[in-house]
């Protein structure tokens, strides 16, 4: 039996792994739950799966849920970071699930790792801004990471073809010449900036795909997204950014792939389904019976390779610049751009969301903050987050 505790249990990859649970329950048990504050979802949750702990981050929301759930006395609630990280270390977890949005997975994931649980990561902004302090800390303390992501779940299934089963790969491997990471190019793949400057939150949130949470779909549509993944590719897999290609893929079967030195190419593929990737990571090295949908590729008819279109998504651009100068300062050290980009992002689309900037406004606020960012090397996590803190200023001004 494994015992998760899954943070993020109201989001999509959240409720996506408890239906996974749903399906094997001889074989996974949640232990804990920890939500933002959609109290309804979260109580229904409760009760299905009783676990030991419930975090609410949001106060009121806490209090509500202590209420609905007064008739449940061995479920214990807490509130806030501390109750985050409470429910990301506790004693009998053996596996953490990290699916919230935003940098507020970074100190949940710390704890979890020290305290030797198991990483499933659905989180980018863990190691996108702060990959050098994760990657020593595994090592340190031995833990295994996987990545909940199709196309970084893709590349690491394709990379089990090396030396036979190997679940860590942050020193990068000689044999690997480049990773191919495939993008469906989102709901605008052929459009122009012009075009772009009109179209409404509606708009973006219609990926051709896909079935992902909101802020996630916009960064699709923007392609900020492949860019957060070009920058976490980095630390899972030890690579230079030479070695990371980003190929639009409009069928999204082939979910991403590995050119190994001698030619050969590993790639994965399967229907676009969350659930795969999210099994590969909980169940491994074992993968279960018929989670997705039978890939038919007499249906799918035929696969294309497209070139990415910096100039229309200037967002996935910088991206490759900030990437590019954040390795030049060294291939494990860090710094604060990468922040800098992520928070600028997570403003951005926030303002997007509320219907209080236009959608290409998006790539022109992350350039205005990415501009006026003076890098500070292998910064610790107060200087991090006093960074996003700084980005968010910056923006509001």
């Amino acid at each position: 039996m494994k015992h998760l505790s899954v943070l993020g249990s109201t989001g999509s990859i959240g409720r996506q792994t408890l239906e996974l649970v749903r399906m094997y329950p001889d074989e996974l048990e949640v232990v804990a739950l920890a939500a933002n504050a959609s109290v309804d979802l979260l109580e229904q949750q409760v009760r299905e799966f009783l676990p030991k702990l419930v975090c609410v981050y949001e106060k009121d929301a806490a209090e509500d849920l202590r209420g609905r759930i007064a008739d449940l006395s061995n479920v214990r609630i807490v509130e806030g970071m501390d109750g985050l990280l409470e429910a990301a270390a506790m004693d009998g977890v053996d596996m953490t699930v990290v699916a919230v949005v935003g940098m507020i997975g970074i100190r949940p994931t710390i704890a979890a790792i020290e305290a030797g649980k198991t990483i499933a990561l659905a989180n980018k902004e863990t190691l996108v801004t702060a990959g050098h302090l994760i990657i020593p800390l595994l090592r340190k303390h031995k833990v295994s990471l996987y990545p909940i992501d199709s196309e970084h779940s893709a590349i690491f299934q394709s990379l089990q073809t090396l030396d036979g089963e190997r679940d860590s790969f942050f020193e990068g491997h000689p044999s690997v010449r480049q990773i191919l990471l495939t993008a469906s190019g989102g709901p605008f793949r052929g459009k122009t900036k012009e075009e772009m400057e009109t179209f409404t939150v509606e708009d973006a949130l219609r990926h051709p795909n896909w079935s992902m949470g909101r802020k996630i779909t916009i960064d699709s549509a923007t392609m900020v997204n492949k860019g957060l993944e070009m920058m976490e590719a980095r630390w899972l897999f030890g690579l230079r950014p030479d070695q990371i290609r980003v190929v639009i893929h409009p069928q999204s079967v082939l979910h991403s792939a590995v050119e190994f030195t001698d030619g050969a190419v590993v790639g994965q593929m399967g229907t676009p389904d969350m659930r795969l990737p999210i099994e590969y990571a909980i169940c491994y090295p074992k993968r279960k019976d018929r989670i997705a949908d039978e890939l038919d590729l007499f249906a799918v008819g035929r696969l294309e390779f497209l070139r990415p279109d910096p100039e229309n998504f200037p967002a996935f651009a910088l991206a490759g610049e900030v990437l590019a100068q954040d390795c030049a300062h060294g291939q494990m050290t860090g710094t604060t751009l990468p922040v800098v980009y992520n928070a600028a992002n997570e403003f951005a689309v926030a303002k997007f969301l509320a219907g209080e900037c236009g959608f290409m406004d998006i790539p022109r606020m992350i350039r205005r903050a990415v501009d006026a960012h003076r890098i500070i090397e292998s910064p610790d996590l107060a200087t991090i987050l006093a960074a996003e803190r700084d980005t968010y200023e910056l923006l509001k001004r």
